[in-house]
């Protein structure tokens, strides 16, 4: 089992920033996939951004188009931890923010939901306008 924490939401006022962070603990793996995603009310679950392990050390990092360039994942193996730094911010982007991992690695599949194996508890991001 994996158990994932989220914290570092909050309000924030359009073009400010924020960085998620989410902690996991259990048998975690620095080869798990990492994701996060959003989900605002009334909406599905999207795909944020994702990092996944390619071999040999290399991670690759995906977003989704309506926040590249402004939202960057990394991860600190050493803590266990991985982070979603959000720069740029818009009202669209207001929603509870999951971090997920998928113990699979299901390679192209990173933007799916169903992939993913385990959840954090959501932590919710307010933008004003």
């Amino acid at each position: 089992q994996v158990q994932l924490v989220e914290s570092g939401g909050g309000l924030v006022q359009t073009g400010g920033s924020l960085r998620l962070s989410c902690a996991a603990s259990g048998r975690t793996s620095s080869t798990y996939t990492m994701g996060w995603f959003r989900q605002a009310p009334g909406k599905e679950r999207d795909f944020v951004a994702a990092r996944r392990w390619s071999g040999f050390g290399v991670y690759y990092a995906s977003y989704a188009d309506s926040v590249k360039g402004r939202f960057t994942i990394s991860r600190d193996n050493a803590k266990n931890t991985v982070y979603l730094q959000m720069n740029s911010l818009k009202p669209e982007d207001t929603a509870v923010y999951y971090c997920a991992a998928d113990a699979g690695n299901s390679g192209n599949n990173y933007y799916k939901a169903d992939e993913y194996d385990y959840w954090g508890q959501g932590t919710q991001v307010t933008v004003s306008s």
